[in-house]
């Protein structure tokens, strides 16, 4: 079992990149919000309660038919499902649920969650080597018995992690939705598809709409390390449901929100008002580490040498009570503008990366649909954009992706040719990790 000493509540600080001068005329303004969560306990008890379990974990393991071919699945299964239990810090609250059409409490059973101890710990293993494979596929349902269950704890983390194997065929795509939306907000979720039978855009939908992460394990035997990684990632989490609040001045709009690294993940329309000109955008959980935003707002064409304040970021976490807790981090955006064309034509180095990387993510969705519809013309132009963009921002690991896909004669140019033969693993491995970007070079 890994031991894992509870960190310090992190402490967040907000730094802004942009070019705040504008042409006369000017009226879009785009920054990189870089939000970084680093250990020091100076938020003292404000975000937790002393003695309070810190987490909350339900796994959802996929038992439909289609597991046990090959079996190699669902022995990966149980077997992942195991070093994901002995990754949980001793207090953590957890079940495993098994899901076919229907979901079933696997452990520990009667509408309640365990806590992470050896004894129960083992008990949980000893019920996984009782799971078979045998039914179909209503994800929805697995993930409203993993809210009732995460819901009835008293703690600051709640988080899921999914596995399936196969298309989410006997319930309705609305059906799913509608989970979605009421899970939203309520818990985190991590999704992973195993072999290559499942489809890539419902386990990344699922992923974004829970603000988790989502990624193909296309060999079952990765499947242990896979969940052992994702555990230890949530067992780091110590603040929930942070939320980007953007204020804006009168006769500013914001265009867009986007989360663009570790990964692509617009966040406009998932804004709640939260007062006069300002905002929230969910972020979900976090512990120590960093994470860029792409911020782009309009306001008001000035004369020039006329200065204002864009937007104001700062992120906050809502209280049970219904208020919000600041947490001390404060960005501004600026707009100036300037006669200077020098000045008002540089591009910050930091939004000219993340949108490159931003359409990236988009062509290369682009070209595999392209792809798969029969349009190999738009989509070798598609994916040669993806690997000239690609080669110039330096996203080693998805040039390499790309490169099992096309055959790359120019990759500063874009110029590449489709494969004849690619295997449905690498073509849905390209699909899975195409909004996983790289930071920006200092």
């Amino acid at each position: 079992m890994a031991n894992f000493a509870k960190p310090d509540v992190p402490r967040f600080s907000v730094d802004v990149y942009q070019n705040e001068y504008l042409p006369e005329g000017g009226s879009q303004v785009d920054a990189i919000v870089t939000v970084t969560a680093t250990g020091g306990g100076t938020l003292g008890g404000a975000l937790t309660t002393p003695g309070r379990p810190s987490a909350a974990v339900a796994v959802m393991v996929d038992c439909s038919g289609s597991m046990d071919h090959p079996p190699a699945k669902m022995r990966g299964a149980r077997e992942a499902t195991a070093a994901a239990i002995d990754t949980l810090r001793d207090g953590t609250r957890f079940a495993v649920v098994g899901g076919t059409h229907v979901a079933q409490e696997v452990y520990p059973g009667g509408g309640r969650l365990a806590v992470a101890d050896p004894t129960t710990r083992e008990q949980a293993k000893q019920a996984l080597r009782r799971l078979s494979a045998g039914g179909g596929t209503a994800i929805g349902t697995w993930l409203r018995l993993a809210d009732r269950l995460l819901s009835a704890a008293d703690v600051t983390i709640r988080h899921g992690i999914l596995l399936t194997d196969g298309r989410n065929e006997h319930e309705s795509p609305a059906d799913l939705r509608a989970t979605l939306d009421a899970c939203a907000g309520r818990f985190t979720c991590d999704a992973r598809g195993v072999g290559t039978d499942w489809d890539v855009k419902e386990v990344t939908g699922i992923a974004s709409a829970l603000l988790g992460t989502a990624d193909i394990v296309a060999d079952p035997a990765g499947l242990a390390a896979d969940f052992t990684r994702m555990m230890e990632t949530a067992m780091g989490k110590e603040v929930a449901d942070v939320a980007l609040r953007v204020w804006t001045p009168v006769g500013a709009a914001i265009r867009f929100v986007k989360q663009v690294a570790p990964a692509v993940e617009d966040l406009t329309h998932r804004r709640t008002e939260a007062g006069p000109r300002a905002g929230d955008y969910p972020t979900g959980s976090w512990g120590d580490e960093s994470r860029d935003y792409h911020l782009s707002v309009t306001v008001p064409p000035a004369g020039l040498g006329q200065e204002m304040l864009a937007a104001r970021v700062s992120l906050v976490v809502p209280q049970p009570d219904g208020t919000v807790q600041n947490l001390g981090a404060q960005g501004l955006v600026r707009a100036v503008w300037t006669d200077d064309m020098a000045a008002s034509t540089a591009m910050s180095p930091q939004v000219a990366h993340y949108t490159g990387q931003a359409e990236l993510a988009q062509v290369i969705q682009q070209g595999i649909d392209m792809r798969k519809a029969g349009d190999f013309d738009g989509a070798t132009a598609k994916l040669g954009r993806a690997v000239q963009l690609a080669n110039a921002s330096g996203n080693a690991d998805t040039a390499k992706l790309l490169a099992k896909v096309v055959d790359v004669v120019d990759a500063a140019t874009g110029t590449v040719r489709l494969k004849t033969r690619v295997t449905e693993a690498d073509e849905m491995t390209l699909e899975t990790r195409s909004t996983k970007t790289v930071r920006v070079k200092k």
